[in-house]
């Protein structure tokens, strides 16, 4: 451990981005067709620093301070040309292209441009000074300065932004997934998870990433299926002439390397069937009974590893291609407890639940830009993900583990379950775009894009038996205690969008603008899924030897003798197919200092559901829900002067319900629980408000402070469902919720200058206060339905919102030519409600009920130190998660038996600490 520890500290290394800027450009011959003109010098007067251009002409100055600079071009039997006061930003290319001849080239010849890269921070804060809607987005300079992995983590960087630990779930303004809208470069993409109505952020490795722009606050060319915000995420382009990379890094997680873990890390029987990160299932499901182990395995070395490759080039003076590509495997490890409760009275325990998890992640992104002339710009994307996702749990080893109906105490006999799945995640996004502008007063966008994903779990193994020190006996109750199952998503979608920008008036403190367009999309999904069981003729008929040696007992042998039978269940099936078509127009006015935008987007949403599933009458059901509805929207920006501005917005949008939260198909998690759809859930109607204000101090540096309130009609909620064991479902539980808060944020240079040491803090704060009625319904006749009311409970908390959320970060660099940087950052979400609490039995909820379940909240630290050691490599080591905080689900709990109420913890692991290392070389 010492040697990995030491491994650790001396070879990590994460990608920094330097606050410099570049001069960069194409040189050509005049006197030969404008040909490249290659080994050509290019140098900044009055200094050493100097170039030759390449063999087709292009060059690059980097890591240039900031400031005025005159720079000097000759060549043999050439004319020297010097173009004076050319201006270098921070983080920006200054791109002069000159075309060079014998006589000196005139400088109205010569054009100067500015490029601004979105991956830098100062880049960012300027756009976010000029937009009129109330948007923060965070580039891949920050990024690699916080040392963020992937797309979830990058998002709480953003004030009002946390996310459940473990998973891709975000909260915004403290609400979840099903307020949020997700797009990748301003186009929808879908889920990878039945569970949710986004995508999991974790899929998208920083790597892939320029910038994250989260939309607090809407405009009519943005979707109305959100309330709290449109995440957008950005890919890379390619920056400059060319660039040729490789990066390598390891890691290792403080659980996985603890003794007895590191030596016998657990995986499924699945994992045979992967190759280079890739699934290819070899054996049917059903027949996998017999002729696939059912035991896990044991993986050599789980240390975590990432490699990656980028590359690209530009093409002449019109086309740029750039290509990445890499992949990633990590380990986790984690123990804890689980419990359910059922009317206050414990049902099931788990005092020793442990997962081993093996994550394999390969990407790819190939991106192709076309730039015609200074009119017409074309787009190319193609991004690959593909995810393998192998967990083990186990649950009862020690003998203390207890599942309701099981066996009677008497028998003396405690549960041991086992559920090994992996999941498989095919992702793949083509997307067109392009911008032209149509003349001086007209520009024109466009894009299109198709997505497909596949999100298989091809082979779930699961195992409950019961077993004391004399016995192992199988588990007697359904006949699928023993199983194998397998699960299939498919998404297939179209979508488009298309905006005409006409520019009535376009001067400086006095415009006019409209925007007409719209946007289109049509997404499907099918989904089956199909359990293939095993059950003894007679209780007893076999033992296993052990509960490590289960498989032993599942051979073509035992089922001939009829010791053992096998059981099919009918296949579940559900299609769901999205139509979402709108169309909208939307007028941007500015007067001096005063900014208005108003418009109008109608919207119209069909969604239809055909399901086939073992747990609805009759099995058999359809829905169709039809939503046609105009959404206003105003943003309001008032420049007090040129670094002060306030903000207003105020729109309405909606919250479409998923498929599934629509289809009642039953999941069942590895420790049992079940959640389910609600064919019955209708869509919720939102209204916010905005009110900011923001103090831009310089370039780099923002105060800012925020109001907002939310008034939702009908809001979505998970509840545990009445008379149900551990049935959790969807439903309208209130008329309507309230959300408002504060936001605060600052990034403030602490210390600063060009010949010094930096230190810079970035700090931001949410306080949210909400509340939602639990309602009574009744039917048209007033005949009473059913209560979401228990405990003397009319209103109560809202769904994932924390009352507190912290943000923060501290940033030195030594601001030298190779320099050193740290940083540390922490988050910080309070308590929220993870399902709300529900009356069990409808006629008694103030005694027989589900109290709501609590997920605590925890402080997360990360620690990022980078050397760069010369212009083309990079060093560092990083710390993650060093508290290691943990996570835990709690409930109030209140028998009859004591009637005194207690809090329980229901669920609770650790994830442990990361320190890894990384190595990237820049050609």
């Amino acid at each position: 451990m010492k040697t990995i520890l030491k491994l650790t500290f001396f070879f990590f290394t994460a990608i920094t981005i330097a606050q410099n800027g570049t001069i960069a450009g194409i040189l050509t011959d005049s006197e030969y067709n404008n040909e490249p003109l290659p080994f050509a010098n290019v140098f900044i007067k009055n200094t050493t620093i100097g170039v030759t251009s390449d063999f087709d002409g292009f060059y690059t100055i980097k890591n240039l301070k900031p400031g005025i600079y005159n720079v000097v071009f000759s060549y043999v039997g050439y004319e020297t040309v010097e173009i004076p006061n050319v201006e270098v930003t921070a983080n920006n290319i200054t791109n002069i292209d000159l075309p060079m001849k014998a006589s000196a080239a005139a400088l109205d010849e010569v054009v100067i441009k500015t490029t601004v890269r979105r991956e830098s921070e100062m880049a960012l804060l300027l756009e976010q000074k000029k937009a009129t809607t109330i948007k923060e987005s965070i580039g891949a300079e920050q990024l690699s300065k916080l040392g963020v992995s992937d797309a979830a983590g990058a998002t709480t960087k953003i004030s009002g932004v946390s996310k459940t630990d473990g998973s891709g779930d975000i909260f915004v303004r403290g609400l979840g997934d099903r307020y949020l809208y997700t797009t990748l470069n301003g186009l929808p993409i879908p889920s990878d998870n039945i569970e949710r109505k986004n995508i999991n952020l974790n899929l998208f490795p920083t790597r892939l990433i320029e910038s994250i722009d989260v939309s607090k606050t809407t405009s009519p060319n943005l979707s109305a299926d959100q309330a709290s915000g449109n995440i957008d995420i950005n890919t890379k382009e390619l920056s400059g002439s060319s660039l040729l990379s490789a990066s390598a890094s390891t890691s290792i997680n403080t659980n996985v390397s603890r003794n007895g873990v590191f030596k016998n890390f657990k995986i499924s029987p699945n994992y045979q069937d992967v190759s280079f990160g890739f699934y290819k299932k070899n054996v049917p499901t059903n027949r996998a009974i017999v002729t696939q182990s059912w035991s896990p395995e044991i993986v050599d070395f789980p240390l975590n590893r990432l490699f990656s490759v980028s590359a690209g080039q530009r093409i002449g003076d019109k086309l740029s291609v750039l290509f990445t590509a890499g992949q990633s495997q990590e380990f986790e490890y984690s123990e804890g407890a689980f419990k359910q409760y059922r009317s206050n009275y414990l049902d099931d325990k788990i005092p020793d639940a442990i997962t081993w998890k093996k994550e394999v992640a390969t990407s790819g992104l190939f991106h192709l830009r076309f730039r015609a002339d200074d009119n017409n710009d074309i787009k190319f994307n193609t991004l690959l993900i593909n995810k393998i996702e192998d967990e083990v749990f186990e649950g009862g080893r020690s003998g203390a583990a207890v599942i309701y109906e099981e066996t009677d105490p008497e028998e003396g006999l405690s549960q041991f379950i086992r559920d090994q799945n992996l999941k498989k995640t095919l992702l793949l996004v083509t997307q067109l775009s392009g911008e032209h502008n149509l003349g001086e007063k007209n520009e024109l966008e466009w894009a299109a894009g198709y997505n497909f994903l596949s999100a298989d779990e091809p082979n779930r193994i699961r195992n409950e038996v019961n077993f004391n020190s004399e016995t192992v006996q199988l588990g007697r109750t359904g006949g699928f205690q023993q199983r194998k199952s397998v699960q299939k998503i498919e998404d297939t979608e179209y979508n488009g969008r298309l905006n005409d920008l006409i520019k009535i008036i376009d001067e400086d403190e006095n415009l006019f603008h409209i925007n007409i367009g719209g946007t289109h999309r049509n997404k499907t999904r099918d989904f089956g899924s199909q359990f293939f069981g095993v059950e003894e003729t007679i209780t007893n008929a076999v033992n296993p030897s052990s509960i490590d040696e289960i498989s032993e007992i599942f051979t073509q042998q035992n089922f001939s003798n009829g010791l053992l039978k096998r059981n099919t269940l009918s296949p579940d099936f559900y299609k769901g197919e999205l139509q979402s078509t709108a169309g909208y127009t939307n007028f941007t006015g500015v007067r001096g200092k005063l900014t208005l935008q108003a418009g109008l987007r109608f919207q119209s949403d069909n969604i239809d559901v055909n399901w086939n599933v073992n747990n609805f009458p009759g099995r058999k059901g359809s829905v169709t829900k039809d939503y046609n509805r105009v959404f206003p929207s105003i943003n309001v920006k008032y420049n007090l002067n040129e670094k002060h501005s306030i903000r207003f917005a105020n729109s309405y949008t909606t919250t479409l319900p998923e498929f599934k939260e629509i289809a009642p198909f039953e999941y069942v998690s590895p420790v049992g629980q079940v959640t389910r759809g609600n064919p019955n859930i209708e869509a919720s109607l939102n209204r916010n408000f905005d009110l900011k204000w923001e103090f831009f101090p310089s370039r780099n540096q923002l105060l800012s402070l925020t109001g907002f309130y939310k008034l939702i009609e009908d809001p979505i909620n998970k509840v545990q469902d009445r008379g149900s064991a551990g049935v959790f479902s969807y439903f309208n539980a209130g008329d309507e919720a309230e959300v408002y808060g504060l936001e605060v944020e600052g990034r403030v240079n602490l210390i600063s200058g060009d010949e010094r040491p930096n230190l810079k803090l970035n700090v931001n704060a949410s306080r949210m206060w909400h509340k939602q009625d639990l309602k009574e319904v009744y039917d048209n006749d007033g005949n009473f339905v059913r209560t979401f009311r228990y405990k003397g409970l009319t209103e109560t908390g809202l769904e994932g919102a924390s009352n507190w959320i912290v943000n923060g970060s501290l940033n030195f660099n030594t601001n030298n030519k190779n320099p050193f940087e740290a940083t540390l950052s922490a988050n910080y979400a309070s308590d929220r409600i993870y399902a709300l609490g529900a009356p069990e039995f409808q006629s008694s909820g103030d005694v027989n009920y589900n109290d709501a379940i609590i997920e605590t909240g925890v402080v997360s630290l990360d620690l990022i130190l980078n050397k760069k050691i010369t212009d083309h490599f990079k060093i560092g080591i990083s710390g993650k998660n060093i508290l290691n905080p943990e996570i835990k689900r709690t409930q109030l709990i209140k028998p009859t038996t004591t009637n005194i109420e207690t809090e329980e913890t229901v669920l609770s692991y650790t994830r442990g600490a990361r320190l890894g290392l990384n190595l990237n070389y820049t050609f």
